[in-house]
């Protein structure tokens, strides 16, 4: 009578290192196709804000404010409501009746307005990051919570000049109470950009609902001041000696960055989506925040 052989106890661990050591082959592939899906998918999300951005400009004949609220002066501390490019966006990224169940009379942190301010929408968030909460808490300067609001990624460019000591008279598409026209971004639409990424290990006070009012935005820098309500929405790319390229290892709070490889995902005036680089000049990158400021941008 024959008997089985089964396999020994080395033959066994030889298997199993085996299946190790192609299991860790395979994971960076996997992990390089997830990105990738996410990096697309990020695409997608800002494609379909430059679609919604441009149906708003045929709706009204300009883009959207980068936030509407009153202020005594320019530059002046804003006095509500708040709103920002992202909500006036809602009806273009078919989000009516979301948009519908705001009151954009009413400031955003008011109890009638709870529902719509906290509500999480796919399509501003980049799948490649991994917020702690949908939520964040907007908060005063000394601490006092003010209101829960959404997290999202896409934050509006307001120009080269700090958005929140200038957050009127700026060089970018939008700002607060703005409307620009096409006609009135002559630097060209294919070389002006409009919305970027903004991760939220950099920024965890990144929102699509706007500029919350009275609300500041803390560093995650020691030794940084606190950042006004403009940065909860809008950024800047910051002068060419300044070196405010995505990801930089300044780290402000209100900068571009992302989860991505090597750069961030930028929404063009024109509508087209296209992938920044870490690399690329801080004169160029400088550039691309101006609607007319007559430079040549060669590589961005």
């Amino acid at each position: 009578m024959s008997r089985r052989r089964g396999f020994t106890l080395i033959e066994l661990l030889v298997v199993i290192a085996i299946i190790a050591v192609l299991i860790g082959l395979l994971l960076p592939a996997v992990q390089k196709v997830r990105e990738a899906a996410a990096r697309t998918q990020c695409q997608n999300n800002l494609k379909q804000v430059g679609i919604a951005m441009h149906a708003y400009h045929g709706a009204y004949g300009y883009f959207p404010p980068g936030y509407t609220s009153g202020a005594p002066s320019p530059n002046a501390e804003g006095t509500g409501p708040g709103w920002g490019w992202g909500a006036h966006l809602l009806p273009f990224m078919e989000q009516e009746p979301l948009y519908r169940q705001a009151n954009l009379a009413l400031d955003i942190s008011h109890p009638s307005n709870a529902a719509v301010r906290t509500t999480s929408l796919k399509g501003y968030l980049c799948p490649s990051d991994a917020p702690r909460a949908p939520t964040f808490t907007a908060v005063a300067d000394g601490g006092a919570a003010i209101c829960e609001v959404a997290f999202a990624n896409y934050v509006g460019l307001g120009g080269v000049y700090e958005v929140t000591d200038n957050p009127d008279v700026n060089t970018g598409v939008l700002l607060r109470n703005s409307r620009f026209r096409v006609a009135d971004i002559t630097d060209g639409t294919s070389g002006t950009l409009m919305v970027v990424e903004r991760t939220s290990r950099r920024s965890p006070m990144t929102t699509w609902v706007g500029a919350v009012t009275n609300s500041v935005n803390p560093p995650v820098t020691p030794g940084y001041d606190d950042e006004g309500p403009p940065t909860l929405c809008l950024t800047n790319v910051g002068e060419p000696d300044e070196g405010r390229t995505p990801n930089n290892p300044l780290v402000h709070v209100e900068d571009a960055g992302s989860q991505h490889t090597g750069g961030v995902n930028a929404l063009y005036s024109d509508g087209s989506v296209r992938f920044i680089r870490n690399t690329i000049s801080p004169v160029t990158w400088s550039a691309l925040g101006t609607r007319a400021g007559s430079e040549v941008v060669t590589d961005n």
